[in-house]
């Protein structure tokens, strides 16, 4: 797989490329698509599979296969469609979103933070909250269905002013249009959108917002700040006279580019805290996983009242829903070591994103994987059984020994406030 390209073919398209889209493929992993084949299987035959997207795509007459149709319960009710393509798929469009987005990235808003690089929710929830403590008023944005109704025309010429490379736009069009396939087997047309879950899609998405609001925003009302993360947006106001023209302007501009505010979700918050007098309609937003609200919080003075982030109650449900189904105090046939190699990457992963602001938020829920944890250790030994003094104490004394051998006990409080 050299980095030459062949001189009969159209297209430009370095095999080196193909090899490097493999490898993120690879260690994305991800679902089989219609074809049934995962990434093992296409490994098998590695250099051939390769070989065939490179030629193909080089020649012009690669046609993407249809797109397995998944639908995903939301957690605040209806389906959410996701599309899995097929893992030789996968790796085409990678070809197709590295290019784009070496393109794209240079141009990009610096607060727009969804899927690029060295940027993520993170940094959005951060800059947001530093914006509420400025600003009184939010616009908190929700688009009804945007991976469903983004017009391909409109998309497409987007592509098109930041790529002179043919083939990029060749294969976008033809992915657009590449049709959904239900378990059953039957086809469904598409004639707008893109699918959820497509290699290409985020950057796709990033562009496509980037003329339609961020460039919009900045030309329409200058020195209105804003953070974006993908189609989810909090734009900062200073009064409520600017929000709701701001929000006017906005349908207006939502429509003309074939999207539309979910009127429901939509809304204007006042960031009401200490020094914030007066009442609204509405007081907190919730962007990110997050909850903004005025809350009580410890400062270099001590506690007061501030405008700010923590994990959403939302939030909280989903990883309940996640937890109770391990069913802990019932897995007696593992050591303690198999029980915390299981679940630690996993309340890790929370405690890294929904900790990066007013943590002790999450200390009720990690209270909880301590008292099945508990359960599961009196149901492992016997002796323990008859006093819960004694497994308080054999538990804290692991804690002393290995303060980090479960990923939560770093940030539980002192024992005697646990149970």
């Amino acid at each position: 797989m050299d980095g030459l390209k062949a001189p009969d073919k159209p297209f430009g398209i370095p095999k080196l490329l193909v090899m490097e889209a493999w490898e993120k493929v690879r260690t994305n992993k991800g679902a089989p698509g219609v074809d049934a084949v995962a990434i093992e299987e296409f490994e098998e035959d590695l250099r051939g599979n390769l070989y065939k997207i490179w030629n193909r795509m080089s020649s012009g007459c690669y046609f993407p296969p249809p797109v397995r149709m998944v639908e995903v319960p939301k957690p605040q009710g209806g389906i959410r469609v996701l599309g899995v393509p097929t893992v030789g798929d996968r790796i085409a469009q990678t070809v197709v979103a590295m290019v784009l987005e070496k393109k794209v990235e240079p141009i990009f808003h610096p607060d727009s933070y969804g899927y690029r690089p060295e940027r993520g929710a993170i940094d959005a929830v951060g800059r947001c909250r530093e914006r509420c403590w400025k600003y009184d008023w939010v616009i908190d944005l929700d688009i009804k269905a945007f991976f469903d109704s983004v017009p391909w025309d409109l998309m497409l010429k987007a592509v098109g002013s930041v790529c002179e490379l043919p083939w990029v736009l060749l294969y976008v069009k033809r992915w657009l249009a590449a049709p959904l396939q239900r378990a059953d087997g039957v086809l469904i047309e598409r004639t707008a959108g893109t699918p959820q879950g497509s290699a290409v899609s985020p950057v796709l998405a990033n562009l496509f917002m980037h003329y339609a609001f961020d460039t919009w925003l900045d030309r329409s009302f200058p020195g209105i700040g804003f953070e974006r993360y993908a189609d989810d947006a909090v734009i900062h106001c200073r009064s409520l006279a600017q929000a709701r023209a701001v929000l006017a302007a906005l349908e207006a501009r939502m429509d003309s580019v074939g999207l539309r505010l979910h009127p429901d979700k939509t809304q204007i918050v006042y960031c009401r805290d200490a020094n914030r007098k007066g009442s609204f309609e509405h007081t907190r937003f919730t962007f990110l996983g997050y909850e903004f609200r005025e809350r009580t919080v410890e400062g270099r003075n001590g506690l007061f009242r501030s405008f700010s982030p923590a994990i959403s109650n939302k939030a909280l449900k989903r990883m309940g829903k996640v937890v109770r189904p391990w069913r802990l105090h019932r897995w007696v046939q593992g050591e303690v070591q198999d029980l915390a190699d299981w679940i630690n990457p996993v309340v890790r992963g929370w405690m890294q994103y929904y900790g990066a602001f007013n943590k002790s938020a999450l200390f009720p829920f990690l209270k909880r994987i301590n008292a099945y944890l508990v359960r599961w250790l009196r149901g492992k030994y016997r002796r323990l059984r008859r006093s819960w003094a004694a497994t308080f104490r054999a538990w804290w004394s692991g804690v002393d020994r290995n303060p980090r051998f479960f990923a939560h006990w770093v940030w539980m409080p002192k024992p005697a406030r646990v149970w």
